[in-house]
């Protein structure tokens, strides 16, 4: 049936051209945009996702931007703690060579302490944006990550940066808890009075009976020429001084026995006896360092320097401070982050060789069998007090604590500073090392940010792209159908004409 009134043919060629009108505008706004998803209409849940991940490429460019400042600082504090070890080591060989005594100090000391001025200037220029990491002991945490949880949260991660400082500050003792528990002193004084060995000439001698005697690894003989055993005592005391072992002498008492002393600071000395006898003769070493019998026949007659004994199972916390008396005056060491007890040891003695005390020397000693370390202090002068306590909370000491009291002009400072300086050089040693791994990590995680960035943005562009090709070819396709819509609808609109050929 034909109608005047209603088109059916009109209306569906209309429908159909409406259809292909917002195909083409659609393929249209795909090519001037180059996606395929542009809006949330497009496609709600591909959008949604696509603008997550977009928030979070923004945050990882930000934190290559942040890596990349870390990064730069820690190329700053790598480059001075170099520096100062190289410095350090310069200083190291002016030490050396003040060890002999036959040439000027005075101009060495001078040349150490413009090679001082010199690490103090790399350490204080060392910084990035006002960011210094060898001064200080507050760690530095560099951003690194953002990572996202399946419940959709998200939570930052930072590389923490150890500050290593190398600054030659004294700290600030503190008045927290008392450590006084994890350091013991061996003695209320420290004095130069000599260690010695009791050995006693016994029973009946005879002719030409051999007695022996070892003092440091070395054996004299002494042969009897009668029974008296005061002979054999007092000729032993004479080969014993003949030896001429420094630190160690020899004293016959003429009753038989003989005191064997030592003056050693840092070192025992052993002794031992024995005979080869026709007779009844002995030898037998029956009192030792002055404290007790020995029924055995041998022995160490102890070092002379007291020590400071510390614990083998406290840890050592920042702020830990330690602190000897030595006569009326007291010298501190306050540990820093991650330290331990060698370097509260080797701290304390850099500590008491900072003052220049002429008749005092110290060593750091570590024993093999139980690992405890300590600090031994000698005295070849008039008795000290010596005494050892310990608190919380203080400011740490700097790591090249005692470099600017390096003083080489007189023979026990410059003793005191071959030491030190190795302490001082380890520590920036140590510093460089720790750098080097920070700068490897955020290397390793501004790459992986990098990769990231990019197979991120790659994805994004897979689900919200266009395909060009695809629109391209889909566009000369609905242009051809919009000229056959408009032909059709043109047809469909011209049908109700020939209605009038019926009324002709």
């Amino acid at each position: 049936m034909s109608s005047i009134l209603t088109n059916n043919g009109a209306m569906v060629a209309l429908q159909t051209l409406n259809s292909i009108n917002s195909n083409l505008s659609k393929t249209q706004s795909m090519i001037s945009t180059g996606k395929d998803v542009a809006s949330a209409k497009d496609n709600s849940s591909v959008w949604a996702i696509s603008k997550v991940m977009e928030s979070d490429v923004a945050g990882f460019n930000a934190i290559s931007d942040s890596l990349a400042l870390g990064e730069s600082t820690l190329s700053v504090a790598a480059q001075a703690s170099e520096t100062v070890t190289d410095l350090l080591t310069n200083i190291k060989e002016k030490v050396v060579a003040s060890q002999e005594e036959n040439v000027d100090r005075a101009k060495i000391q001078t040349d150490i302490d413009a090679l001082v001025g010199q690490v103090k200037s790399v350490i204080g220029a060392a910084q990035f944006n006002g960011l210094s990491l060898v001064e200080g002991t507050d760690d530095v945490k560099i951003l690194s990550s953002l990572d996202r949880a399946s419940d959709g949260t998200v939570t930052a991660s930072d590389i923490t940066v150890n500050r290593m400082d190398l600054s030659t500050s004294a700290g600030t003792y503190g008045s927290g808890t008392s450590l006084a528990s994890n350091a013991t002193a061996s003695a209320a004084a420290v004095s130069n009075t000599a260690n010695t060995a009791i050995v006693t000439v016994g029973n009946t001698w005879a002719a030409n009976d051999v007695a022996t005697l070892s003092v440091a690894g070395i054996e004299v003989s002494f042969t009897a020429a009668g029974t008296a055993v005061a002979d054999v005592g007092d000729g032993l005391a004479g080969l014993i001084n003949g030896l001429g072992i420094e630190g160690v002498t020899a004293t016959g008492n003429g009753d038989g026995t003989l005191t064997v002393s030592s003056t050693k600071a840092f070192e025992g000395v052993s002794v031992s006896v024995g005979e080869t006898t026709a007779g009844d003769g002995d030898v037998l070493i029956t009192t030792l360092n002055g404290t007790g019998s020995l029924t055995a026949t041998s022995g160490d007659i102890d070092e002379r320097a007291e020590n400071i004994a510390l614990s083998t199972s406290a840890a050592v916390k920042e702020g830990d401070g330690y602190k000897v008396t030595v006569g009326g005056s007291s010298y501190n060491y306050v540990a820093g982050k991650g330290e331990s007890m060698e370097d509260v040891a080797k701290g304390l003695k850099t500590a008491i060789d900072s003052a220049g005390l002429a008749d005092i020397s110290t060593t750091v000693a570590k024993d093999a069998t139980t690992g405890q370390w300590s600090l031994k202090v000698d005295n070849a002068g008039s008795s000290l007090a010596f005494s050892v306590t310990g608190n919380e909370d203080g400011k740490a000491s700097g790591g090249l604590f005692g470099l600017d009291s390096i003083d080489v002009t007189s023979n026990s400072g410059a003793d005191a500073a071959l030491g030190n300086i190795e302490t001082l050089i380890n520590n920036s040693i140590d510093a460089a090392a720790s750098f080097g791994s920070a700068q490897g990590r955020i290397e390793t995680q501004s790459t992986f940010i990098s990769n990231l960035t990019d197979a991120l943005t790659s994805g994004i562009g897979s689900m919200v792209d266009a395909d060009m090709e695809e629109a391209s070819a889909k566009l000369q396709a609905l242009q051809v159908q919009q000229q056959l819509g408009v032909q059709s609808l043109s047809i469909a609109n011209q049908a109700p004409q020939s209605i009038l050929s019926l009324f002709g």
